[in-house]
């Protein structure tokens, strides 16, 4: 909205030229959001806690979380107004590509949004059935899918998948690619809330792996940085930065109130929004692969339950971990939240720096 009012205000008044930078908009909106979290989120805390809108925890989880029984959830509804809030704000909105995050964002945080409500209404740790969850993922990856392979026609998207490391071969998938951005889409959001198990934790490695990404939009919108790290050129996603901007604003105010001790969880309305998001982000700027690092950690998360599964109906009721998902494996071994939390942090920034750094051995 701004953009639109104020850049063409640039011939009357020089000074409003500099609305037109992207670095600008972006640390605007990454302000705008963590203001717009300080402000709401209390506010937002003793309306979950007077609507008694409070977590309810897994009896087989670890004795530990049972005290965090009654914590406000839905936390996840300050995460999209302050990200959405700013990019309508700052961002060009002629851009196709920010109406996509912002629609993701909206539409899986619906699903989440569902099996929270199911969860709360219920008083029970069970909301969606997985199976329905899944359908309800994959349609909507369907359908944004297909939304992409529209762009495709109109030729504002490659179908050509790049790859680490090679500098010119770039595959072209064709058809291909709309169940490529399907696994991708369901895939991440799943495993973003996975993680979500322990104060501050998800939203960190979010804040992480949006961090990178955003750098990579930027990366990939400028014509001169993309051609210098052979990173593929998407003029369109330069305005996708601004978006990214306004989602990292998100998550560090949302840390505040959600570090440990949490006093608002993000639920499901979060976790399966934020990993559609980077999910898509990803996608438009065409480095899904480069997601897989970026976000490792939420990958070792994901596989670490999926081998538990597998092995313990393979072995007819043995585990390869204490519990899954892996931090649940930690705390069992008596690390304290807080040290599983950091660590897995740290483990986040390393897989962060080595997917930029890998960037030059192109």
């Amino acid at each position: 909205m701004f953009y639109g009012l104020l850049v063409p205000l640039k011939d009357a008044f020089s000074a409003f030229n500099i609305f037109r930078y992207i670095t600008v908009r972006t640390a605007l909106a990454g302000v705008t959001a963590m203001l717009i979290c300080f402000m709401a989120g209390p506010w937002l805390i003793k309306a979950l806690r007077r609507k008694q809108i409070g977590q309810e925890i897994r009896t087989e989880g670890p004795q530990s979380h049972h005290a965090k029984k009654g914590t406000p959830t839905m936390g996840g509804l300050l995460i999209i107004g302050a990200t959405i809030l700013p990019t309508l704000l700052w961002g060009n909105l002629g851009n196709t590509y920010v109406w996509l995050a912002m629609g993701t964002m909206l539409t899986f945080g619906l699903v989440g949004w569902l099996d929270d409500y199911l969860k709360v209404s219920r008083r029970r740790s069970l909301g969606l059935i997985a199976r329905n969850k899944l359908v309800l993922q994959f349609g909507l990856a369907v359908a944004f899918g297909g939304l992409i392979m529209l762009l495709a026609r109109a030729g504002v998207f490659d179908l050509r998948i790049s790859l680490p490391i090679f500098k010119s071969w770039l595959p072209y998938l064709g058809l291909f690619y709309w169940p490529w951005i399907v696994l991708i889409l369901v895939g991440s959001s799943n495993a973003v809330n996975l993680a979500d198990g322990l104060d501050g934790l998800a939203i960190g490695l979010t804040l992480i792996s949006a961090g990178a990404l955003t750098a990579l939009t930027y990366i990939a919108g400028h014509a001169v940085f993309s051609k210098y790290l052979y990173v593929a050129r998407v003029p369109m996603a330069a305005e996708l930065t601004v978006f990214g901007g306004a989602l990292v604003g998100a998550c560090l105010g949302f840390l505040w109130f959600n570090s440990h001790p949490a006093q608002v969880f993000m639920g499901d309305v979060g976790a399966i929004s934020l990993g559609a998001t980077l999910a898509l982000i990803s996608i438009l700027i065409k480095q899904e692969f480069l997601l897989f690092s970026v976000a490792g950690v939420f990958i070792i998360e994901l596989l670490s339950v999926a081998i538990q599964v597998s092995y313990f109906r393979l072995s007819g009721g043995k585990r390869v971990f204490r519990m899954a998902p892996l931090h649940h494996h930690f705390e069992l071994l008596g690390w304290p939240e807080e040290k599983v939390v950091v660590r897995f942090w740290i483990m986040g920034i390393i897989f962060a720096l080595f997917t930029l750094t890998s960037l030059k051995l192109r």
